[in-house]
């Protein structure tokens, strides 16, 4: 191994290091707490070491979510393949599901202004990934229609559930008829 494909391994081992710290304190306090200065504690290294990976804060916040979409685009893959349940149904309540368990992530993805492009040419990867998960849950249902456009009124759906829950808006227990109500609405 070269001196540079070393260097290289050990960089990357150390953006990782950033990137995981970060969630982890995004996840048990919150992004407020996310500071340089508090990541620097976390993993041993100086400030400095940070700003080498990442130039601001944003750059890192849009280095998790974009991690985080390839978390979600995984998750919601492994949805569709369980067998006898309905891929939409399977779609929606991994995606509520992932909302649930990782509400930081979430807001990283979704909630924090960023700078990821969405729906263009420029759309990283991942974000792409996950869109087809949910295009393809969707798919099976479009009879006809515009499946892109069906799964952005899908999408925006679930997020509407998703932060209305979160600030307490709408009833508790009602979850699961909310949600089948969205699946028979899109099977019509």
């Amino acid at each position: 191994m070269t001196t540079a494909d070393r260097r290289l391994r050990e960089r990357l081992a150390q953006r990782q290091l950033i990137t995981s710290a970060a969630r982890r304190v995004a996840e048990s306090e919150g992004w407020d707490a996310v500071t340089t200065r508090r990541l620097s504690a976390e993993i041993e290294y100086s400030q400095p070491v940070i700003y080498k990976h990442f130039a601001s804060l944003d750059d890192l916040y849009e280095a998790v979510a974009l991690q985080s979409f390839t978390e979600l685009s995984d998750a919601l893959r492994e949805a569709r393949g369980v067998a006898g349940l309905d891929d939409v149904r399977a779609v929606a309540q991994a995606y509520l599901d992932f909302a649930d368990e990782h509400p930081a992530l979430y807001e990283a993805m979704f909630t924090r202004s960023t700078r990821l492009p969405f729906g263009d040419s420029e759309t990283p990867a991942a974000l792409t990934a996950a869109f087809a998960e949910l295009r393809a849950g969707i798919a099976s249902v479009a009879q006809g229609r515009d499946v892109d456009t069906l799964t952005e009124v899908f999408w925006a759906a679930l997020h509407g559930l998703v932060s209305l829950q979160r600030g307490g808006r709408l009833r508790h227990g009602a979850e699961d008829g909310r949600l089948g109500l969205l699946v028979e609405s899109l099977s019509l």
